[in-house]
């Protein structure tokens, strides 16, 4: 043996005793397991995070963990959830599963999110059963089935409830029931309403910060008075088409609408199916200044009356911030008469499906000229715009005159 090699084996017999010796030191003060002594609490916070059925398999880690995964707070059933029980484990007794997880979790739950399709209501009738005694906070039904859901009167039971999204349902409220007294925010989307007063229900959520509604009752169920009760309301989504009459006299009457809720800082109106009566504009004397952000769609800016409305709203919202109009192109009445001596706090502006109408360059010149704190117009074409109207349609824009030196135009061309 070479007296060289003797010095390198006794060195390495030295390192790995120390290593030895280390490594026993430290699993005298370590804990076996770190995961497993872990709060209750942070378990449920990673799981929470976790797809609903990467959680429930957490289970098969240790026998620990075999039913940690019933401590989650937070449950979502949604389309991946479904692509896995079909795609992967081939089985489609959908009710039977999700009724034995919500069986087994335990504690309060906190959000809830149900995508639902083609389900049995008898199963969902029970789920909500079963979680409106968990205390839900936040819960979102999304009906995707051919026809609509009949809540279950459980769902009314759910007074801790501050979020709630009702899509394709049936909301039937019971004649004792008496209001969501915590909801802080509302949207409901295709949604039939079994109750006639609506102010009566919004004097029942007295809290109610956000409301969106979206072709959400039968035609013509909604007064403009019953909004008045919305002394909290922040942001309103509202289509016109729902309201107690398809023709509003004015733009007066929207104004009006602005004028019951004084907090409102967010403001969207879709326009569909809905036309301003013939010679009804008129001047309106009061500005509202809390109003930040406006959304106008489906308007019919190529009609004189709804493209002088537009000009209304704009100039009685002094400190709006955010504008975005989605235009529609049915009629080519003549452009009114456009008072350009108004200053207007706009910084961002984005308008949807134009197509270089002479109404559309005449609102944007409008925006351009009277708002010095602009810094962004993003005008998308309709995408079934030819390429050289869409060429026209950019010169015109370059040609405009700006108030602000940090207006940028972005012309998203198909």
């Amino acid at each position: 043996m070479s007296w060289l090699f003797i010095p390198f084996v006794y060195v390495t017999i030295n390192i790995c005793l120390l290593v030895r010796t280390m490594a026993r030191q430290a699993s005298e003060f370590a804990p076996e397991d770190f995961i497993s002594i872990m709060p209750d609490n942070v378990v449920t916070n990673i799981l929470d995070r976790l797809p609903l059925q990467v959680a429930v398999r957490t289970g098969i880690l240790s026998k620990h963990w075999r039913c940690k995964w019933t401590m989650l707070s937070q449950l979502s059933i949604d389309e991946e959830f479904f692509k896995y029980l079909i795609l992967e484990k081939g089985l489609n007794n959908f009710g039977e599963i999700i009724s034995k997880l919500i069986f087994h979790l335990n504690g309060t739950i906190t959000k809830c999110f149900l995508f639902l399709y083609e389900m049995d209501v008898e199963d969902i009738n029970r789920w909500i059963s079963i979680l409106s005694k968990k205390k839900v906070i936040d819960l979102a039904i999304k009906n995707w089935s051919k026809t609509q859901l009949d809540l279950s009167t459980h769902l009314f039971s759910c007074l801790e409830l501050k979020h709630l999204k009702l899509h394709k349902c049936i909301f039937n409220p019971p004649s004792r029931f008496h209001g969501f007294p915590n909801l802080l925010s509302l949207e409901l989307r295709m949604v039939q309403f079994g109750i006639s007063d609506f102010g009566e229900f919004f004097t029942r959520c007295p809290l109610l910060e956000i409301l969106n509604m979206d072709h959400s009752v039968s035609k013509g169920n909604i007064k403009l008075v019953e909004f008045a009760k919305l002394k909290n309301l922040k942001v309103l989504s509202l289509s016109l088409c729902d309201l107690d009459t398809r023709t509003i006299i004015s733009s007066h009457n929207i104004f009006e609408l602005v004028g019951f809720l004084p907090k409102l800082q967010e403001l969207a109106l879709d326009f569909q199916d809905y036309k301003l009566a013939d010679g009804a504009l008129m001047e309106f004397p009061t500005a509202f200044p809390r109003l930040k952000a406006l959304k106008l769609s489906r308007m019919d800016l190529g009609n004189g009356i709804m493209l002088s409305c537009a000009f209304e709203m704009i100039r009685h919202f002094p400190n709006l911030q955010t504008l975005e109009i989605t235009a529609i192109q049915r009629d080519a009445d003549p452009i009114p008469e456009v008072d350009y001596h108004h200053t207007l706090g706009l910084r961002s502006v984005v308008f949807r499906s134009f197509e270089g109408s002479d109404s559309e360059v005449c609102l944007i010149n409008y925006i351009l000229v009277c708002s010095p704190f602009l810094k962004e117009i993003a005008v998308h074409p309709r995408v079934d715009l030819e390429h050289t109207k869409q060429m026209m349609f950019a010169r015109k824009l370059l040609k405009l005159p700006r108030a602000s030196p940090l207006a940028e135009i972005d012309f998203y061309h198909f």
